[in-house]
């Protein structure tokens, strides 16, 4: 519900902040007066776009502030979606600056004009006569049928299921197209694997394998330095080693005589012991080695094997073939498997569609199950509303493919005269008769949902007489169940509201201002009454008005 509005520097208002109740407002005032400058700075906070042209002066920021009451709204898990503190008072704020920017504020939390957009159809309705196009408009047919139907939790269910039986059959398609190409490269894919297979590479081999053949070819050049090398080291008189023993039977005479010598003689012993370990293996590798050309043709054949891999498949290792051959494997194995793959991904796409009908079908049957008393109820109050051969046809047919509330297809059709072919509201309902069954519709829903703030803005255009009582009831009656706010030229209607604003120019330093006050009861009765005769208000006006007010 709207309880306060704050106007600063728009179009012609200066400074304006007005207080709302609940129950039926009436907003009257002359043609000109600024109803519209009221409609345009509210439609600032619910998110329209702002235009530095509506700055009254342009050197000053304009800002308008709404306050509104949520608390019967059921919606803070609309603003923990978004990301916002919910509040059961909610103020929303939209600044134009000079420069032409505009900002937005939920609870003085910085948003996007997308979430006031998304907020304002769960706030507050702004009916005008552009409005009632929308009653041609499928989406809004079935939304009518949906609100009487309680259809809320089916339709988010059904919308759940499309979603995931849309992405099944992606998933399929995607399945099968890769399954048409694995297929066209399988037998080449299979070839790949078995020889990678077949090689039965091991990861550090290469290495191994190089280090063999650069041994093994050269083994007549390591006997060679090896030999000599054992005899340099093992010669009777000159050897390395004899040398040594002979230099440690020295140190070892003089070794009493000094920490200093113990201390050499203790290092020679360990390089002769050292020594010795060497000559040892030297000898063992001399006597070992020998030539091999069988070993040698079967390591140069296997690095060959492996170099002709790595040139085939543009890789420089071994771990890099066998990571290949493991993407090998998956590529041949998803062909081998596919059809089992496939036949799972359509047994899930068969089980979602069973379960999406079912929920269609109960979609259905609610919707069905609502339209003769939509139809009673919108023909008996269009009736009261100066319409007594107002008919309607409306129609479901279950359609093939699923669509995006259900499988249901509508066809709401209407005739306003006797014995008048039936037809799309578009084309045989005129500006007035469409505003009617607009109300009728509004009136219908108030009463089965918890509908938002609503506001008129002069709906009753082209009635008069007894009609315009009778759309004044029907606000009074919405009202009852809703906050209503309308803007009339009608005094029938003016005198049926709870609260009554007047909206009114003045000339301020030859300025004009746009103004907006709340009227007490004595106010109230000359507004009707010049609503009635005009600026020249008669003893008769006055005594109508106050008939009309009582």
């Amino acid at each position: 519900m709207l309880t306060s509005l704050t106007i600063q520097n728009y179009a012609l208002i200066n400074q304006l902040s007005i207080q709302f109740t609940d129950g039926l407002s009436i907003i009257t005032g002359e043609t000109g007066a600024g109803k519209s400058i009221l409609l345009g700075a509210l439609g600032l906070v619910l998110g329209n776009r702002a235009d530095i042209a509506t700055l009254k002066d342009t050197s000053k920021k304009c800002v308008v502030e709404a306050q509104l009451s949520i608390a019967n709204y059921q919606l803070a898990a609309f603003f923990e979606s978004v990301d916002l503190d919910y509040e059961a008072e909610t103020i929303i704020r939209r600044e134009i600056l000079p420069s032409g920017k505009s900002r937005a504020f939920v609870n003085d939390t910085p948003v996007t004009l997308s979430v006031l957009n998304q907020l304002r159809f769960q706030l507050i309705d702004v009916h005008s006569q552009h409005q009632t196009l929308t009653l041609s408009e499928g989406n809004f047919q079935f939304y009518i049928l949906d609100a009487l139907a309680n259809n809320a939790e089916r339709i988010a269910s059904y919308k759940r299921g499309l979603q995931q039986l849309t992405s099944y059959k992606k998933e399929l398609l995607a399945l099968e197209a890769s399954q048409r190409e694995a297929n066209q490269q399988y037998d080449y894919n299979l070839h790949l694997y078995n020889e990678l297979v077949e090689a039965n590479l091991q990861e550090d081999e290469q290495e191994t394998l190089e280090t063999q053949l650069e041994k093994l070819s050269n083994v007549e050049d390591i006997q060679l330095n090896l030999s000599e090398a054992v005899h340099i080291s093992t010669a009777d008189e000159i050897g390395i080693q004899n040398l040594l023993h002979t230099l440690e039977n020295r140190l070892q005479k003089v070794a009493p005589f000094s920490k200093e010598y113990e201390e050499v003689f203790e290092r020679i012993t360990s390089v002769k012991i050292e020594l010795d370990d060497i000559v040892a293996e030297l000898e063992s590798a001399n006597e070992s080695i020998d030539a091999n050309p069988n070993e040698l043709e079967r390591v140069n054949d296997r690095l060959q094997l492996i170099y002709n891999l790595q040139k085939k498949h543009y890789v420089a290792t071994i771990p890099e073939l066998l990571v290949l051959q493991e993407k090998l494997a998956q590529k041949v194995a998803q062909v081998e498997n596919a059809e089992e793959t496939i036949h799972q991904k359509q047994q899930q796409i068969d089980e979602v569609t069973v379960k999406l009908n079912q929920v269609a079908n109960l979609i259905s049957k609610a919707r069905a199950k609502v339209i003769p008393n939509l139809k009673k109820q919108l023909e008996f109050l269009l009736s009261e509303l100066g319409m007594p051969n107002a008919r309607f046809s409306i129609k479901l047919s279950i359609a093939e493919d699923f669509l995006a509330n259900g499988k249901d297809q509508l066809e709401f059709l209407f005739s306003a005269n006797k014995g008048g072919k039936f037809g799309a509201l578009k084309k045989v309902a005129s500006g007035g008769e469409l505003s009617r069954i607009m109300l009728a519709i509004k009136k219908i829903l108030s009463e089965n949902i918890k509908l938002p703030t609503i506001i008129f803005d002069e709906i009753d255009t082209g009635v008069s007489g007894e009609i315009s009582n009778k759309i004044a009831n029907i606000m009074q009656q919405m009202a009852k169940n809703m906050q209503v706010i309308t803007i009339t030229h009608l005094p029938q209607i003016a005198a049926k509201g709870d609260q009554h604003y007047k909206v009114y120019k003045e000339e301020i330093n030859e300025k004009t201002t746009t103004n907006l006050k709340l009227l007490d009861k004595d106010e109230r009765i000359v507004e009707v009454a010049e609503m009635l005769s005009g600026k020249n208000i008669s003893d008769s006006a006055i005594v109508h008005a106050k008939e009309l007010l009582n």
